[in-house]
């Protein structure tokens, strides 16, 4: 499978460009729903798990990679999803969990955890190294990121079984997730910048003995000059990248990798691809999508079902939050009310943290529980979910509650999959 990722250059500097969309999201709604819409598209499909994720410690969703890898595999078999088109991945796989820690010990932890990304057969591996850790100024320079990223391709060339995973090197976003300050001055990432980005990795690996590796480096994450914080997008503008394109052409093994997608105009997707943003990372979208999907039909529930017996899900959700805050509290500021609305309602969905909790997934169950035994009006589809309900008038799709929650984050990834298909003279 990696060797589909690698003919992506290919495709592109032939000037036929075609991308692959990244489904990052660890949770299981969403991973069926995007192996339906490869299915209906007959596509390959790349699903990664970042390294707060999912580590050699568990991760926020308590899954080692080998756990993960079982997970996505699980729900391909219970599907019928041929999984020859699945591609498994690792973003931003470095020292950022630990990085409060002493660089050594940190880059310990990060070793151990790329050993098992690709102990456990993951064939795509972003090395993120950029961060500074505990101790150090930042941002670390060129020479520092490379060598740590060097050391991490090598133990994960030592651990790898089988076929080696491609690497993407650089990192031009935020911390994962999108934005949390102001992004009145985003800048697309100079060429200069992305040319040094290159050269200087590509001689360290050299001098790391990894010289051999180098041309199984597929990617380049650069800024393309799109990102999203909690109330607001910035828009891809293609002139704004031209910069970026230009220099592409002189690298005939490489696309870009574009994080921070979610939320884009359609058409920005297309426009990405064909200008040489060829892997198309999408996360909280997809989940902010899901909770959409559940909050309106915890609504169809409030006028269907009896006080006693409803979900309460939203305020269950809400409850989780304030109990345990780690998650959101550095990230949400202002007023009370402030907070709470971008609880609910933030484009970085860090409510993404929550939907395993026992108690929050038991309202979930019961959600879809109370709404299996009734029949949902038309109208009421009509008034809460607006897209659904021309789906289901068109007979495209059944009123239930389970199918609904699909449908809404097909929708989110229904733009990128239309991009990646089209192959552009």
């Amino acid at each position: 499978m990696s060797r589909f990722l690698q003919q992506l250059a290919q495709s592109w500097h032939e000037g036929q460009p075609r991308g692959i969309y990244s489904v990052c999201s660890a949770h299981p709604w969403v991973l069926e729903a995007a192996m339906e819409q490869a299915m209906a598209d007959g596509s390959h499909l790349l699903i990664e798990a970042t390294s707060n994720q999912v580590n050699h410690e568990g991760g926020y969703t308590g899954m080692q990679p080998a756990d993960f890898r079982q997970l996505v595999e699980g729900i391909a078999g219970a599907k019928g999803f041929d999984a020859g088109r699945l591609i498994l991945g690792g973003d931003h796989l470095g020292p950022n969990p630990w990085q409060r820690r002493a660089a050594a010990d940190a880059m310990r932890e990060a070793e151990r955890m790329v050993e098992g990304y690709a102990r456990a057969g993951f064939q795509k591996i972003h090395l993120d190294t950029s961060m500074a850790c505990g101790g150090e100024p930042g941002p670390l320079d060129d020479e520092t990121i490379a060598r740590r990223a060097a050391q991490l391709c090598a133990a994960a060339e030592q651990a790898a079984r089988g076929e080696k995973p491609v690497y993407v090197i650089g990192t031009e976003v935020p911390v994962p997730g999108g934005a949390t300050g102001s992004l009145s001055h985003l800048h697309p990432t100079t060429r200069e910048a992305a040319a040094k980005t290159l050269d200087v990795h590509q001689r360290v690996f050299a001098a790391a003995g990894l010289g051999a590796v180098w041309p199984r480096v597929i990617a380049l994450v650069v800024q393309p000059g799109v990102e999203f914080n909690h109330l607001s997008v910035v828009d891809y503008e293609p002139s704004r990248a031209a910069h970026l394109t230009g220099l592409l052409r002189e690298q005939k093994t490489l696309v870009y990798e574009a994080h921070s997608t979610d939320y884009q105009r359609p058409a920005a997707y297309g426009e990405l691809v064909r200008d040489g943003f060829a892997i198309l990372k999408v996360g909280p979208a997809l989940t902010f999508a899901m909770r959409e999907a559940l909050e309106a039909l915890e609504q169809i529930e409030s006028e269907l079902i009896p006080a006693a017996k409803r979900s309460h899900l939203m305020d269950v959700l809400e409850q989780a939050m304030l109990d345990d805050p780690r998650h959101w509290e550095h990230h949400y500021h202002g007023s009370e009310r402030q907070q709470r609305l971008l609880r609910r309602y933030s484009y970085s969905d860090r409510v993404r943290y929550y939907w395993t909790i026992p108690h929050v997934r038991d309202a979930v169950e019961r959600l879809m529980e109370n709404l299996r035994g009734v029949e949902i009006p038309e109208t009421m589809l009509s008034a809460c979910l607006p897209d659904e309900y021309k789906a289901v008038r068109s007979g495209a799709l059944q009123p239930q509650a389970r199918v609904i929650v699909t449908h809404r984050i097909r929708n989110a990834i229904a733009p990128y999959a239309e991009a990646c298909a089209i192959k552009r003279g």
